[in-house]
């Protein structure tokens, strides 16, 4: 059974709604009050540094995929790098799996917002109910076809993206757009780790740019367009970022922002607006998450096939109809569901840092040992994006060891249990493939 891909399907103007619509829906109501915590007063400036640190991943991604454009991209890079071996396979499932972690760190971010509508608090029960129903929804989109994901990616975009001018914009010039942060009864302070760890969060809200190279078969004219798409959507993220981070720092103080973290956006816009100003923001935060996560489980569904297709990953399809890609999708449904269901945010935005740092260290020294000739990539911008990354992992776990070392454990765990299973899974299908073989010769 093979996946079907339809080249040309995604324009460039898709692409670009579809990558912002991965980061933005993450990146800003989902992460901004966790920065904070992480990085104090200076949060702004987390998110500027994993701009540049995205900027020199997205270097790597490029380059190979100008060249080899593929609807697996990262499972593409990583076979050109490494073979179809325990570590390509491994690595990939990784960014699988952060994609995943996303799609349910986004989910359960619309709950939260959700909630704010209506007087019931932050419900342990209704959260991930609603984070369920809209990876539901979003899995019914995803089956209607690449035409109506595009379509609904470009409307979603222009509205958040407007919105969110609008609320960043009408909130500064409420707080004397002084661009200072807000005030506080206590001193707000972050150490140089602190701050590292933000930023290492921080990169979640740009990696939505792999999400465009994971469709880079699908991209109409791909060896130009998959690069285009990729800087114009971090551009288009670091301005609205920069914009709300700043609307945010300059009306919550610090210790404001990490009571309302899962829902910081909302409580910023209270203290000008009000109530009226809450619900514009919950509005346009419902629109930005919900096109996220249909955008990631688009693009993590193709991932799932393609690893499949590369006979990197086992398939069954439990006698459902439909071809691989369907059954993709339903695999990153409910992994997606369980996590959300299951976690909260900032565990479930933990493990996907760390997933997707180690996965991206993995995937610039595969470049840098034996592809960089061969795509014609820069080695030290190479070994200047293994060491930044190298450094936000660091403090992140530093961090983590301090106030949740159970979530390291876990995340290490995973990682093991990943690459133990690409090890016995690879294994045994190349003894079955040379016992059938012998069988075929004999």
């Amino acid at each position: 059974m093979k996946t079907s891909y339809k080249a040309g399907s995604l324009s460039l103007a898709g692409a670009v709604a579809m990558g912002t619509g991965v980061m933005i829906g993450a990146g800003i109501f989902a992460l901004t009050g966790q920065v904070a915590e992480l990085s104090g007063p200076l949060f702004p400036l987390a998110f500027l540094l994993a701009a540049v640190i995205s900027g020199f991943s997205a270097y790597t991604y490029i380059k190979v995929s100008n060249k080899y454009p593929s609807a697996g991209g990262i499972a593409m890079i990583l076979n050109k790098a490494y073979g179809p071996a325990t570590i390509t396979g491994g690595a990939a499932m990784l960014m699988a799996l952060s994609m995943i972690i996303n799609e349910s760190l986004v989910a359960r971010t619309f709950a939260t917002y959700v909630l704010r509508l209506f007087d019931v608090g932050q419900s342990e029960v209704l959260i991930p109910i609603l984070a369920l129903g809209l990876i539901i929804f979003a899995f019914l989109i995803n089956i209607a076809g690449n035409q109506i994901i595009s379509g609904l990616s470009k409307v979603a975009a222009i509205a958040k993206i407007g919105g969110i001018l609008v609320f960043g914009t009408l909130v500064l010039w409420a707080a004397g757009f002084s661009f200072q942060p807000a005030a506080s009864g206590v001193a707000d302070e972050t150490s140089i780790t602190g701050f590292l760890a933000g930023v290492a969060l921080a990169i979640l809200a740009f990696k939505g740019f792999t999400t465009i190279t994971n469709s880079g078969g699908e991209v109409k004219n791909p060896n130009r367009n998959v690069g285009r798409a990729i800087m114009i959507s971090l551009a288009i993220c670091l301005v609205v970022y920069m914009l709300v981070a700043f609307a945010v720092g300059s009306t919550l103080s610090i210790s404001e922002i990490g009571q309302a973290r899962d829902y910081s956006l909302a409580e910023a816009a209270r203290p000008a607006f009000g109530e009226a100003g809450v619900w514009f923001t919950v509005i346009i935060a419902i629109i930005a998450t919900a096109s996220g996560v249909i955008a990631s489980i688009f693009a993590v569904s193709r991932m799932i096939a393609m690893l499949t297709d590369m006979k990197l990953v086992p398939h069954k399809h439990f006698d459902m109809p439909g071809n691989i890609q369907t059954h993709a999708l339903v695999y990153t449904v409910i992994a997606a569901g369980l996590l959300a269901a299951f976690f909260d945010l900032g565990r479930i935005a933990s493990m996907g840092a760390i997933f997707y740092l180690v996965m991206d260290v993995i995937i610039h020294w595969g470049v840098l040992r034996r592809l960089r000739e061969d795509v014609g990539a820069n080695p030290a911008v190479l070994i200047c994006a293994i060491l930044f990354d190298l450094v936000a992992l660091g403090a992140f776990l530093v961090m983590k060891a301090m106030s949740d070392p159970a979530i390291i454990v876990i995340s290490a765990s995973g990682i093991l249990a990943i690459f133990v299973f690409e090890k016995i899974y690879l294994s045994r299908r190349r003894k079955n493939e040379e016992a059938d073989e012998a069988d075929h010769h004999g």
